[in-house]
């Protein structure tokens, strides 16, 4: 049978601790999108058909995974890879999904997630794929790291420990210049390594009082603004870990964005999804057509071109038809 799964981007907006000082490492918070989407397609087949080339090793994988004889997958709708957005951990789920739907059997996305090379630090992309919403996960313990990476696979998605629906009003402006991308793979490994090592404990601390204090509680009391300069202070102080990784607390030019959106009466906080370029400010409804001019005019003060989008929040998992 056809299948077909649609799923969209999530805003990553921090960790709550990089110390190997403490229990616990990583334990990240983020958002689900309504938009930007992405959407593939797979039909049964007896052999791996896929025309993108770049496409065909997840698609074998998830095949050989499945233990099924092969798979007919193509991404109909897509955003860009490396921004910021989790368009790598979407598109390795949806494949998954579609290729196991498509051959009439439902997969476990959370267990196969480190076979694809997903959820070795953060869960949110995990999660908002399961569920969608505002999630914070549980991070890992802090005697797996090590000197070497483990090996793919070898590790469990972090654990859902906070999911609360997004409030139906609140929206997300996304910034995407177009610039360098933001890093993944051994580039991203190595960064995030060095973080690690080095990172003060006394920010985690800081970081879990605002987590605990007010990020969590504006979020169940539908509170946007204490939520945005909330999510705002976070990024900060997880930029003051990757500092020397990415040339300031802010990778350049996310600073000249975050700073002229913060300036805008109708955004309430701003910061990086992730490694960026990508950058977040968040809003409502009523402030929403403000917030997008702001986006456009952050653009054109730094000299960039890029694409500017307000989002709602997506209070669901990826939706499948066939």
């Amino acid at each position: 049978m056809d299948v077909q799964i649609s799923t969209a981007a999530r805003l990553h907006f921090g960790f709550v601790n990089l110390s190997l000082s403490h229990e616990r490492l990583y334990g990240s918070l983020g958002v689900a999108l309504d938009e930007p989407g992405m959407v593939v397609e797979a039909a049964p087949e007896d052999a791996t058909v896929v025309e993108d080339p770049e496409l065909r090793p997840l698609v074998e994988r998830v095949v050989s995974l499945l233990e099924v004889p092969g798979a007919r997958v193509r991404v109909t709708e897509t955003y860009p890879n490396h921004v910021g957005l989790g368009s790598g951990t979407q598109r390795a789920l949806a494949v998954l999904a579609s290729v196991a739907r498509a051959h009439g059997t439902e997969p476990d996305v959370r267990m196969h997630a480190p076979d694809l090379g997903r959820g070795g630090r953060s869960g949110v992309g995990v999660a908002t794929f399961e569920d969608g919403g505002f999630v914070l996960d549980d991070g890992h313990p802090t005697g797996r790291f090590t000197t070497e990476p483990p090996a793919t696979g070898d590790w469990s998605v972090p654990r859902v420990a906070v999911r609360h629906d997004i409030p139906a009003d609140w929206r997300f402006l996304v910034v995407i210049p177009e610039n360098e991308r933001g890093r993944y793979g051994a580039e991203e490994d190595r960064g995030m390594r060095a973080a690690v090592e080095r990172a003060d404990p006394a920010l985690s601390d800081r970081i879990a009082g605002l987590v605990v204090r007010r990020i969590l509680p504006a979020v169940t009391a539908g509170d946007v603004s204490t939520f945005g300069a909330g999510v705002s202070e976070l990024g900060r102080l997880n930029g003051r870990w990757y500092a020397e990784e990415q040339g300031g607390v802010y990778r350049p030019p996310v600073g000249d964005l975050v700073t002229e959106l913060s300036r805008e009466p109708a955004i309430e906080g701003a910061g990086q999804s992730s490694w960026g370029p990508a950058v977040y400010g968040v809003t409502d409804a009523d402030n929403a057509a403000a917030a997008r001019r702001a986006g456009t005019d952050a653009l054109e003060a730094a000299g960039l071109d890029g694409e500017v989008i307000v989002a709602a929040g997506r209070n669901r998992g990826a939706s499948g038809s066939r």
